[in-house]
């Protein structure tokens, strides 16, 4: 395949470079599928992973065959940094799944939550008070990744000191309950920590 290729050029060039283009190709297959593994994504996992391990084959065998050279140990090393690097730039490109945001605020939220139902997303509220016993509203609702951007836009131009965190969520349930199953498992959750016999 190779042979009218210059031996010094083919050695220092053309293979390490060859080794760096699969590492960073089965890398980011992989980063995204263990990201996909962990959204629950089940089918789409295995898929990814049997290309993973096919151009790993192809980047291991090329080492293996040059094993005097070290330039080839750099350029799959190399490969293996910059795949991790592609592979989570990719995946925010794709943006797949869903995250919980928590809005916690002290102004009226409810223009904040006239934007989110018109948008179609279910909203809970539950009302509480800081650190200093002042009145507080926290907002949770579930939002596609890819909308991220547009949601939190939207919270800072409501209150631009509205605190609010993002979290990945690995299912979410087609229930039509508006959404207060939430404040339900927050309930249950803190119940982990309770002592018995209390």
């Amino acid at each position: 395949m190779f042979e009218f290729i210059n031996p010094t050029i083919l050695q220092w060039v053309i293979i390490p470079l060859l080794i760096c283009i699969a590492r960073i190709i089965d890398v980011s297959i992989g980063t995204i599928r263990i990201i996909y593994v962990s959204k629950g994504f089940k089918y789409l996992a295995p898929v990814l992973g049997f290309f993973e391990i096919i151009v790993w084959l192809v980047a291991i065998t090329q080492v293996m065959k040059n094993l005097t050279h070290w330039i080839n140990y750099v350029a799959y090393a190399l490969g293996f940094a910059l795949g991790n690097f592609v592979g989570i730039l990719l995946e925010k490109k794709i943006s797949m799944g869903n995250v919980i945001v928590r809005i916690i605020t002290r102004k009226d939220p409810s223009q904040l939550i006239d934007y989110l139902k018109t948008e179609k997303y279910k909203v809970t509220i539950i009302e509480g008070k800081n650190a200093f016993d002042r009145e507080a509203h926290l907002l949770f609702t579930i939002v596609k990744r890819k909308k991220i951007k547009e949601v939190v836009s939207q919270i800072k131009e409501f209150n631009p000191k509205a605190f609010y965190s993002i979290e990945d969520v690995k299912y979410v349930s087609d229930a039509n309950n508006s959404g207060y199953s939430f404040k339900n498992k927050l309930f249950d959750f803190r119940k982990l920590f309770q002592r018995k016999g209390k």
